[in-house]
């Protein structure tokens, strides 16, 4: 296998600024694809985007809030107007928002998690499935976690937003596996070392915990070998 397996290859990544989207980033980069970053923190992004050129590899940057109206569809727009089609999609930006128990949700609190962590999801999806499906094998890979599947007291908030995640995942690639090459998995980080996880952990000692670049190597295997249609895997 080349040391550069990804070559030719265009990954969009949500979320890159830092933590596992630019650990994964960063990753791609040096496995030969061009990497198109987006996260709303441009300074951030710079930072990602110098290290991936440091390594040797090509990157893109366009910052933007995935919420803001029309954003990820002039997105979509310009990076088709660049490149013919995109090999894969990580979406990995998502926000925590408060933990809380389920009676004491604040309505505005959760209608802003279910905008970045379903809606926009779900936009994504819709303005790249064009793109993907001209790809000679699209990939989608969302990350996803524990909570979404298994239910955790004052983790209501965040865990229903990313069942829902995964269910808008697995069902987007039930409905192109038979059309398209495009393949989706669902990718549980597990314990990392992130500020997501240090903000719900604070008495936590981060030097337990893995690095995010583990992570973002799993990513890039996945990218490199394939999977089957629903793949789902822990990172431990």
């Amino acid at each position: 296998m080349t040391d550069k397996p990804l070559s030719n290859r265009i990954a969009l990544v949500t979320g890159a600024s830092r933590g596992i989207g630019a650990a994964t980033a960063t990753a791609l980069g040096a496995a030969g694809a061009h990497v198109i970053l987006t996260a709303r923190t441009a300074g951030g992004l710079e930072e990602v985007e110098d290290a991936i050129h440091a390594a040797g590899g090509s990157s893109t940057i366009a910052p933007l809030d995935l919420v803001e109206n029309d954003s990820i569809a002039k997105l979509a727009q310009a990076i088709e107007g660049r490149w013919p089609a995109l090999d894969l999609l990580v979406l990995n930006a998502a926000t925590l928002g408060n933990l809380s128990a389920v009676p004491a949700i604040d309505g505005k609190d959760f209608a802003r998690v279910l905008t970045l962590n379903v809606s926009a999801q779900a936009a994504l999806l819709a303005a790249f499935d064009p793109m993907l499906r001209r790809a000679e094998a699209g990939k989608v890979i969302g990350l996803t976690s524990s909570v979404g599947r298994t239910a955790r007291a004052y983790w209501g908030m965040y865990g229903a937003s990313k069942a829902a995640f995964e269910n808008l995942v697995l069902s987007y690639g039930e409905e192109v596996r038979n059309l398209s090459a495009i393949r989706t998995a669902l990718l549980d980080p597990g314990a990392t070392r992130t500020q997501m996880r240090a903000r719900a952990f604070p008495g936590e000692d981060p030097a337990t915990l893995k690095g995010p670049e583990v992570v973002a190597d799993r990513i890039v295997a996945l990218a490199v070998s394939g999977f089957d249609a629903g793949h789902f895997e822990r990172v431990e």
